[in-house]
């Protein structure tokens, strides 16, 4: 499971020209399921996702989580994050889980990262051509694999 997480300062998905879902300052998280990925992954990542220190305290310091700030996440399904580039120009997208798997998969993360942080996540929706829409705070992105973690 790989995960981009942007701090943001507002962020909106839309499905054929209409909002689905907007958050104000928090976390935008591009999710990507492999095939081989399992709830332990996600467990992994939610943890270090509700527990990343990426907002500023009093000091200006990037001290503080997105449980501390009171921030909302805005959760996107992105299977184009296991994109393989290493032959041709064309990405290939093997690695990707199967809707069959990753609905869920995404589901409980959705789920979980809820009852974790206390907040009503928001999401775009599985599957959907979405347009994302974001002011990165800082810039600040943060890249984590649960293939990684080790």
């Amino acid at each position: 499971m790989r995960v981009v997480i942007q701090r943001v300062k507002e962020a909106s998905v839309a499905i054929n020209n209409k909002i689905k879902s907007s958050i104000g300052i928090g976390l935008m998280v591009l999710l990507g399921i492999e095939t081989d990925d399992q709830t332990a992954d996600a467990d992994w990542l939610i943890a270090k996702i509700v527990n990343l220190r990426i907002f500023d305290d009093e000091k200006g310091v990037m001290n503080l989580s997105i449980k501390d700030v009171n921030g909302e996440i805005l959760i996107i399904s992105q299977f184009t994050l296991h994109a393989s580039t290493r032959k041709g120009n064309r990405p290939s997208y093997i690695k990707a889980a199967r809707p069959e798997t990753a609905i869920p998969l995404y589901e409980y993360f959705c789920k979980k990262l809820e009852e974790q942080t206390n907040t009503n996540v928001k999401t775009g929706e599985f599957g959907a051509d979405m347009q994302v829409s974001l002011i990165n705070d800082g810039p600040v992105t943060i890249i984590i694999d649960s293939k990684t973690k080790e």
